[in-house]
């Protein structure tokens, strides 16, 4: 049986790719990678809430919901600003809820499905604890909830614990009861269909990237930075920064990210770092990447500030700060006929003479370290929206400030076609 292998020479880095030319073609999916960190793995002693969004919809917003009776921040797609439909978000109480297609759940025909987006508003405006969330399921159940899912929910108590929910039943998998203290999610769910799902080998790459901590306490930092920008494969070798840093900014180096946590679908990274148990002037905040990880820059928010600045939830057609990431995507991913737009150009985000990465990297440890320094003490409601605006406004210039390259980005590296029978 002949197949044929496509092998991209990059130059001065001692790598080979090998992608198959008869891989098979899916349908896009929703394909999220998520994390629920306990408090007893992480550094703070706070729980932790993350997930890459993956969906055919790149244009998100980030909005303050006030409703009644908890008031929630949510992240919405573009085009339904209400926070009727919440894909991770956070509440005044404390209460955060993520969630991840399960595809390998009981789906029954004819019954309701996809509305994920309804429950997880509905339990941030109605849940304060993982218990709430467990009785709102109960509830709820029947052909019309509409789930297919596995939800991540964090509390103020430091619960953390992941719900995998269907129409007719739901099992929930308790962090505390993980010897790592924390639960990995793709696209499967562990008490489904065995061996059906997808987003295995992102789940195996993010469970690298976790035990690679080797125990240690999980900061958040080292989630929302390194892990949601990881570009990485299961079974196979990709260039290193390191070995990018050699490379000529005009030689082009392409990967597939098809199988990667940072992908061309990923339209935004949420990590919420909740309240520490116990401690009573403790706040939870809402870490945001607007846009593909790799293009984007992160900044804080808060549900205590009552409000969601304007570059995150408002603009025509885009949110200013997903229309900036957008832009620079097209840099890194200039391609849209087919499936080409899953190719990555590695060049101008690290490169011989630095690349744009640096850059945003710079801007956003100092945004990291500010964010730290303010929460060392109470805030107003008013301190808490000048401060995340403040932010906003420094990553949205270190965003403007990427130019186009220099180099035609859409230039290809040397392909060689090898047969093998």
């Amino acid at each position: 049986m002949r197949r044929q292998q496509v092998i991209t020479q990059t130059v001065g880095i001692a790598l080979v790719t090998l992608t198959m030319l008869a891989e098979p073609v899916f349908a896009q999916r929703e394909e999220c990678t998520s994390a629920v960190v306990g408090p007893t793995a992480t550094t703070s002693g706070a729980p932790i809430l993350w997930k890459n969004r993956d969906t055919n919809i790149l244009s998100n917003r980030v909005v303050f919901v006030d409703e009644q009776p908890f008031t929630y921040l949510a992240l919405v797609n573009g085009d339904d600003p209400s926070g009727r439909r919440c894909f991770a978000g956070l509440n005044s109480e404390g209460f955060a809820i993520m969630n991840t297609v399960a595809y390998n759940l009981p789906d029954v025909a004819g019954e309701a499905k996809d509305l994920e987006g309804t429950i997880m508003a509905d339990a941030l405006r109605t849940c304060r604890t993982v218990d709430d969330f467990a009785s709102y399921l109960k509830a709820n159940q029947g052909k019309h909830l509409g789930s297919l899912a596995n939800f991540g929910v964090i509390d103020a108590q430091g619960r953390a614990a992941i719900f995998e929910a269907h129409n007719h039943g739901f099992s929930m998998l308790d962090t505390a009861d993980m010897a790592a203290g924390y639960l990995v999610n793709t696209n499967f769910a562990r008490t489904g269909e065995e061996g059906e799902g997808g987003g295995y080998l992102r789940f195996e790459r993010a469970t690298t990237l976790f035990e690679d901590l080797g125990g240690s306490k999980i900061p958040f930092e080292t989630i929302l930075t390194k892990f949601s920008r990881d570009i990485g494969h299961a079974l196979m070798r990709r260039p290193t920064w390191e070995e990018m840093a050699l490379v000529s900014a005009d030689k082009p180096v392409w990967i597939s990210t098809r199988d990667s946590i940072d992908k061309y679908h990923t339209s935004a990274t949420v990590v919420i770092e909740g309240r520490q148990p116990g401690v009573g002037d403790s706040v939870a905040t809402m870490w945001v990447l607007p846009g593909e990880p790799l293009c984007a820059v992160a900044v804080p928010l808060w549900v205590e500030a009552q409000s969601c600045p304007d570059v995150l939830s408002q603009g025509e057609p885009d949110a200013a700060m997903w229309a900036e990431s957008l832009r620079i995507k097209k840099i890194v991913r200039p391609f849209s006929e087919g499936h080409k737009n899953e190719y990555l150009n590695l060049t101008p985000l690290v490169n011989r003479d630095g690349g744009f990465r640096a850059h945003l990297d710079t801007g956003e440890a100092e945004i990291l370290k500010l964010t730290s320094e303010f929460l060392q003490t109470a805030h107003s409601p008013m301190e808490y929206r000048t401060f995340q605006e403040s932010m906003t406004q420094r990553a949205l210039h270190a965003l403007r400030s990427v130019g186009e390259p220099k180099s035609d980005t859409k230039a290809l590296t040397k392909i060689i076609v090898s047969d093998a029978s």
